[in-house]
C-alpha cells in the first residue's frame, strides 16, 4: 500500500433503522476527492480497489459493506435516500471531501446509478461494473429473483427517460456475461440523456477477476476526467 492510513467510520442509517461501518483509506496529504464503493469488503479483498487507491494517492476510498444486499441494492428508494442524504454528507464532513464518484458491481452498480439519478447533487461520476440492469427481453433467467419486478420497472423508467442528471460515467462488462446486452442498452440510454459515457467490454465473465482487471486503465481514465489535475 502507498502512503496513507485506514480508519473505520460508523454510519447510522435512520431511514433503514440500521447502521453500517465503512472502511476508509485516505492518502497522507490533503485531498477533497472521494470514491465510494458498494460491496466494499469484497472490493478490498478481491477487487483490487485498495491497491488502485494507494497507487493513485489522489482520493479517499470509502468501502461500504452491503448490509441487506439483495434488498438495498435492487433499486431500493430507502437505500438511495440513505446513501445520498445520510452517508455522503457525513463522509464529506468527516473527510473534507466534495461530490463522490460512485462505484459498484452487479446489483451494486444498479444501486449506485439509482442513487445518482435520485440525488444527483451528491455525485461527480459513476464507475459501474457489470450492472444488473435487468430487462425481460434479455434476462428471463433472473425472473425468480425476489426483487425482479422492482428492478425491471426501474430500468424501464431509466431507459425511457427523455433526459437525466448527466455525470461522466464508465460502464464495464465481460464479453462472456449474460449482462452484456443490458449493459449495452443502458449505455445507449445514458448517452442519449447526455451522460458522457463509455462502455468497456473486455475478456472474462461476471467475477472479481474480470472487474479487477478493468480498473486500469478504465477507472483511472474516468477519474482523470472527473478530477483533472
Amino acid at each position: 500500500m502507498g502512503a496513507g492510513r485506514w480508519r473505520r467510520v460508523r454510519l447510522p442509517l435512520p431511514r433503514l433503522r440500521s447502521t453500517i461501518t465503512a472502511d476508509v483509506w485516505s492518502p497522507d496529504r490533503d485531498c477533497d476527492r472521494m470514491l465510494v464503493a458498494h460491496d466494499g469488503p469484497e472490493y478490498r479483498s478481491r477487487g483490487g480497489l485498495a491497491e488502485h487507491a494507494a497507487a493513485s494517492g489522489r482520493y479517499h476510498l470509502v468501502l461500504l459493506p452491503p448490509g441487506d444486499r439483495e434488498n438495498w441494492y435492487s433499486a431500493c428508494p430507502a437505500w438511495a435516500d440513505s446513501l445520498a442524504l445520510d452517508v455522503l454528507p457525513r463522509l464529506r464532513a468527516r473527510l473534507g471531501a466534495g461530490r463522490a464518484v460512485g462505484t459498484g458491481v452487479s446489483l451494486g452498480a444498479l444501486a449506485m446509478l439509482h442513487a445518482q439519478r435520485s440525488h444527483p447533487a451528491g455525485f461527480a461520476g459513476l464507475y459501474l461494473q457489470s450492472g444488473s440492469y435487468f430487462q425481460p427481453r434479455h434476462d428471463r433467467q433472473e425472473s425468480g429473483f425476489r426483487h425482479w419486478s422492482r428492478i425491471i420497472r426501474y430500468v424501464r423508467r431509466v431507459r425511457t427517460a427523455a433526459s437525466g442528471p448527466a455525470v461522466p460515467a464508465t460502464l464495464t462488462c465481460g464479453a462472456g456475461e449474460e449482462n452484456l446486452a443490458n449493459n449495452r442498452d443502458m449505455t445507449d440510454a445514458l448517452a442519449k440523456q447526455g451522460y458522457p459515457v463509455d462502455l468497456a467490454v473486455g475478456p472474462g465473465g461476471h467475477d472479481w477477476s474480470t472487474w479487477r482487471n478493468t480498473l486500469d486503465p478504465h477507472l483511472t481514465t474516468l477519474l482523470s476526467r472527473v478530477w483533472p489535475d
